[in-house]
């Protein structure tokens, strides 16, 4: 491994990683409910409902707006560097036209007020990092709007530390896969063997998932069907207790 893919590599770890100061260990996505009502009690049904959400689930629409996002991004200039554009300012322009029109996008596509505020939250919690360790994204981040949603945020962190864009995606997906099984293993509760069991599983779904998202010209042409999960995000706010914030 050369020492520019070992860097791309290390930096993809940390973007993925449970110690990034997002947020992401509070978040179920629903799972808290379907545990509650005792709809998700095994390790079967569980690996069961993540391959179906990254077959049918919103997850997918976020691998989708990390790839498009992440290639606008490239398009506009984005990388190591000063963070002012080396290209034609007209095509510059289009490509962050093009993320601010995915990043509103994304916000509508938002079928509950729990995931709505989780992708702007932890959106908002990357921005923040982001900008203090490389303030040249701050121009960036402005044209996007605010708030922003947590998948474009990681794409243009992505594109500026120079990570793979197929790596990209396929962290994106892992690491909101790995959140979960976290959460189940305190919520069913799991073993850890058995979440990392799980885990391994789900490699085939993840590649899948990766392909489609990378494959998609934009989120429209993707249709997914989710509405269990939906219903179960909407029921979280209500439920007596609670120990995820969605």
């Amino acid at each position: 491994m050369t020492t520019t893919n070992a860097q791309a590599l290390l930096r993809l770890l940390q973007l993925t990683s449970p110690a990034l100061p997002v947020g992401a260990y509070s978040y179920s996505e629903g799972l808290e409910t379907l545990v509650e009502q005792g709809i998700m009690t095994t390790a079967t049904a569980l690996g069961k409902w993540l391959e179906q959400e990254l077959s049918y689930g919103l997850v997918v629409m976020d691998g989708v707006a990390v790839e498009l996002a992440f290639r606008s991004a490239t398009q506009a200039g984005l990388g190591p560097g000063d963070g002012t554009p080396d290209l034609e300012l007209r095509v510059a322009y289009q490509a962050l036209n093009a993320i601010t029109q995915l990043n509103d996008h994304l916000s509508a596509l938002r079928d509950s007020d729990e995931t709505r505020q989780q992708s702007w939250t932890m959106g908002r919690a990357l921005v923040r990092m982001a900008t203090q360790l490389h303030p040249d994204l701050k121009p960036w981040f402005k044209a996007v709007g605010t708030p922003c949603n947590f998948a474009v945020a990681f794409a243009l962190v992505a594109a500026q530390w120079e990570i793979d864009e197929r790596a990209a995606v396929l962290g994106y997906l892992h690491s909101w896969a790995a959140n979960l099984v976290t959460s189940a293993i305190k919520l069913i509760p799991l073993g850890q063997t058995v979440g990392q069991q799980l885990l391994l599983e789900l490699y085939p779904a993840l590649e899948k998932a990766s392909d489609r998202c990378l494959a998609a010209q934009d989120l429209d042409s993707l249709s997914l069907s989710s509405w269990g999960t939906s219903l179960a995000t909407m029921q979280h706010e209500a439920l007596y207790t609670r120990l995820f914030r969605s």
